[in-house]
C-alpha cells in the first residue's frame, strides 16, 4: 500500500529532525538576554523639568454625562398657556455612528427558514465526518493484517468511501427537498401583536381640581288641607274656561293659520334634526371647493396692478373682484355694509328700500369671502333694513335699524332667525326711519348699549338689561328760530330730522348730528335741551358726518349738494370744500392717512350697452336744474 508507507516516512522525518536537534544542542530562545535586559527612558529635548511638588500635584476633572453641544435655551409655544416657554430639560444623547442593517428576526419567517437551512447544513457536515472518521477505523484494524490480503483490503476501502459518501448525499437532498414547516408560534391576540420596547419620557402627574361654592339652600314646609286643594282645582277650572273662551271668538282663519305655523314649525325642527348633523361638514367642504374655483380672484385680489395707471391722469381703474347675490334677495336694495371688527373676511349687508310707497320686507345677509357663493347667516324681518353696525368687543351681535322705526338686536350664535331684542310701541320706537345706529361703550353697570338716530327728531340711547331694551332720549333736534306761538300760550317747534351722527373717538360724551335741512350740531350726552354749537354746513339734506380718527378737532360732512366739506369744530366755517358735481351719498377717512378720504356719488358708472345721453338739450337741462337749487335756497325766508 503506497500511501501507508507514505505516511509512516513522514513521521519518522519528523522524528529525525527533532532527534538531531537535540544532539545539535541548539538553543532555540535565541535572543532572549536583549528582553531580560533594564530599559531606559528616552525623553524629548523639549519636555518640561518639573520638581517632585509639581509632580505630586493632582489636577481633578470631574467627568459627566452632559452634551457641551446641546442647546439651552429651547422655547416652544405653549397651546394650554397660550405663550412661549422656556423647555427644563434637553436631550444630552449624542449619536457618534448609527449605521442601518438588514437584521431579519428569529421569530419571522425568513428567519426561521434560514435557522432550518443552517441546522441542516451543520447536521449533513457532521454525517460526513462521522462516516470518515469509521473508514480510517477500518483501515486501523486491518492494518496488522497486512500480508494476509492487502488486495482486498484496498479494494474494499476503495468502495466504502464513495458508497457512503452517496447515502449522505442522498440524505441531504431529501431534507433539502421536504416541506419546511415552521414552528407554531403563539400569538398574543388575534391582531398578531407584537411587543417592541421604547423609551420615552414620562410625563408629570398633574391633578386638576376645581372648588365652587355650593348652591344656596333654604328649607320649605308646608301643610295641605282640603281648601287649599279645593281652591287648587278651582283654579285651574277658571283658566281652562278662559281658554275655551279664547278660542271660541278665533275667526276660522285665524285657527287655520296657527295650524300651518305649527305644522311648518314641527316640519322645519324635524329636517334640522337630520341636517345639523353633517351641516359643519358640508360648509367647510363647501368652503374648500369655492376656495378652487375663485382661486384666479383671490390672486387678482391681492397680486393684480393695472398697468395703463401710468398713462392716466388723476384717474384709475376698478376691477370686479366677487359678486354676492341671494335669489332672496333680488328686488331689494342693499341699504347698509358693515365689516366684521374680529373676522376680517365677514360683513354684513342689510336689504330694504328707500322708496316710500314700495316698502314690503327686509333681509340681513353676512357673507364671507370664503364662500362667496352663498350667506354665511341669513336673517328676515316683515320691514326694510335701513342701518346696521356689529359690536367691536362681542362681534357676534348685529343691531339694525328699520323703515318702520324699530330697532332690533341679532345674535349670530344663536340658531333661531328672530331677533333677540326688538323695540316696540310701548317701548319707546322711533315714529321715522332709523337712519343710523352705532354701538357705544358699556355704561357704568357694564350693560351694552347703542344709539340711534331717526327722522323724527330723537337721539335715543338703548340698554340691554336683562331680558328688555330700555331707553332714554339723549336729546330731540328742533329747527332754530321756527318756534310759532298758539292763541293759547303754547309754542309750537319744528322738528329737526337727523339723518347721520358720529360720536367723538376721545371725549365720549360729544357727538355730532346731521339733519336733512343742512345743518349739524354739536352734542352732549348731559345737556338734552340745548346744543353746544350749531354750522350751517350744506343747502342740502346731509347725508354723513364722520370724526377724523387721528386729529380730533377735524371733521368730515358729505351732502346732496355736491359737496364734502372739512371742518375744525372750534370754528363755524368750513376749512376745506370740495365740489364732485354729483350728490354725494357717503365718505370715510382712509384708516392709514389722515389727509385722505374717500366718497361715493350717485352718478355711478356707465356700464357695457348703455346708452348715455348727450347733446345740448341735456346739458341745459342739468344746468336749470342746478339754478333751481340755488332759487329755491335763496328764497327761504
Amino acid at each position: 500500500m503506497p500511501s501507508k508507507q507514505i505516511r509512516k516516512q513522514s513521521v519518522s522525518v519528523t522524528r529525525g529532525a527533532r532527534k538531531r536537534d537535540e544532539d545539535s544542542g541548539t538553543d532555540v530562545g535565541e535572543g532572549t538576554d536583549e528582553w531580560a535586559q533594564s530599559k531606559a527612558t528616552v525623553r524629548p529635548p523639549d519636555q518640561l523639568e518639573l520638581t517632585d511638588a509639581e509632580l505630586k500635584e493632582e489636577f481633578t476633572r470631574i467627568l459627566t454625562a452632559n452634551n457641551p453641544h446641546a442647546p439651552q435655551n429651547i422655547v416652544r409655544y405653549s397651546f394650554k398657556e397660550g405663550t412661549y416657554k422656556l423647555i427644563g430639560f434637553v436631550n444630552q444623547m449624542a449619536v457618534h455612528f448609527s449605521q442601518v442593517g438588514n437584521l431579519i428576526p428569529k421569530d419571522s419567517d425568513e428567519g426561521r427558514r434560514q435557522h432550518y437551512r443552517d441546522e441542516l447544513v451543520a447536521g449533513s457536515q457532521e454525517s460526513i465526518k462521522v462516516v470518515t472518521s469509521d473508514t480510517e477505523n477500518l483501515e486501523e484494524e486491518e492494518e496488522p493484517k497486512e500480508g494476509e490480503a492487502e488486495a482486498e483490503a484496498e479494494a474494499g476501502s476503495q468502495t466504502d468511501v464513495p458508497a457512503a459518501a452517496e447515502i449522505t448525499e442522498k440524505v441531504i437532498e431529501e431534507e433539502l427537498m421536504a416541506p419546511v414547516q415552521p414552528k407554531e408560534r403563539k400569538l398574543t391576540n388575534q391582531f398578531n401583536f407584537s411587543e417592541r420596547a421604547s423609551q420615552t419620557f414620562n410625563n408629570p402627574l398633574r391633578d386638576r381640581e376645581c372648588q365652587m361654592e355650593p348652591p344656596p339652600r333654604t328649607n320649605f314646609s308646608a301643610t295641605a288641607n282640603q281648601w287649599e286643594i279645593y281652591d287648587a282645582y278651582v283654579d285651574e277650572l277658571e283658566k281652562q274656561e278662559k281658554t275655551k273662551e279664547k278660542e271660541k271668538t278665533k275667526t276660522p282663519v285665524a285657527k287655520k293659520t296657527e295650524k300651518m305655523a305649527m305644522r311648518k314649525l314641527t316640519s322645519m325642527e324635524s329636517q334640522s334634526d337630520d341636517i345639523t348633523k353633517v351641516t359643519q361638514a358640508a360648509k367647510i367642504v363647501e368652503r374648500m371647493v369655492n376656495q378652487n374655483t375663485y382661486d384666479d380672484v383671490a390672486q387678482d385680489f391681492k397680486y393684480y396692478e393695472d398697468a395703463a395707471d401710468e398713462y392716466r391722469d388723476q384717474e384709475g381703474t376698478l376691477l370686479p373682484l366677487w359678486k354676492f347675490q341671494n335669489d332672496k334677495a333680488k328686488r331689494l336694495a342693499v341699504t347698509a355694509l358693515c365689516w366684521n371688527p374680529k373676522y376680517k373676511d365677514l360683513f354684513a349687508v342689510g336689504h330694504g328700500s328707500y322708496d316710500f310707497m314700495k316698502q314690503s320686507r327686509g333681509m340681513l345677509l353676512l357673507y364671507s369671502m370664503k364662500n362667496p357663493s352663498f350667506p354665511e347667516y341669513m336673517f328676515s324681518s316683515e320691514s326694510g333694513i335701513m342701518c346696521l353696525d356689529m359690536h367691536v368687543d362681542h362681534p357676534y351681535l348685529v343691531v339694525v335699524g328699520y323703515y318702520d322705526g324699530n330697532v332690533a338686536i341679532y345674535n349670530l350664535k344663536k340658531p333661531h332667525s328672530q331677533p333677540c331684542f326688538r323695540s316696540t310701541s310701548k317701548s319707546g320706537k322711533h315714529t321715522d326711519p332709523v337712519w343710523q345706529v352705532k354701538w357705544q361703550k358699556d355704561d357704568m353697570d357694564h350693560n351694552l348699549n347703542f344709539f340711534s338716530v331717526s327722522s323724527d327728531g330723537r337721539i335715543v340711547s338703548w340698554t340691554l338689561v336683562k331680558s328688555e331694551l330700555v331707553h332714554i332720549d339723549v336729546i330731540k333736534l328742533k329747527v332754530e328760530g321756527s318756534t310759532t306761538e298758539i292763541p293759547e300760550g303754547l309754542q309750537l317747534h319744528t322738528v329737526g330730522c337727523g339723518t347721520a351722527f358720529d360720536f367723538h373717538k376721545e371725549i365720549d360724551y360729544m357727538f355730532l348730528v346731521g339733519t336733512e335741512e343742512g345743518k349739524i350740531y354739536k352734542c352732549s350726552k348731559s345737556y338734552s335741551s340745548q346744543f353746544l354749537d350749531t354750522y350751517d354746513a350744506h343747502n342740502m339734506a346731509v347725508d354723513a358726518v364722520l370724526w377724523n380718527p387721528y386729529h380730533t378737532k377735524v371733521f368730515m360732512s358729505c351732502s346732496s349738494d355736491w359737496t364734502v366739506k372739512i371742518w375744525d369744530h372750534t370754528i363755524k366755517t368750513p376749512m376745506f370744500i370740495y365740489d364732485l358735481n354729483s350728490a354725494v351719498g357717503d365718505v370715510a377717512w382712509a384708516p392709514y392717512s389722515s389727509t385722505v378720504f374717500a366718497a361715493v356719488t350717485t352718478d355711478g358708472k356707465e356700464k357695457k350697452g348703455q346708452e348715455v345721453q348727450k347733446g345740448p338739450a341735456v346739458e341745459i337741462a342739468k344746468f336749470d336744474k342746478l339754478l333751481n337749487l340755488v332759487r329755491e335756497v335763496k328764497t327761504k325766508p
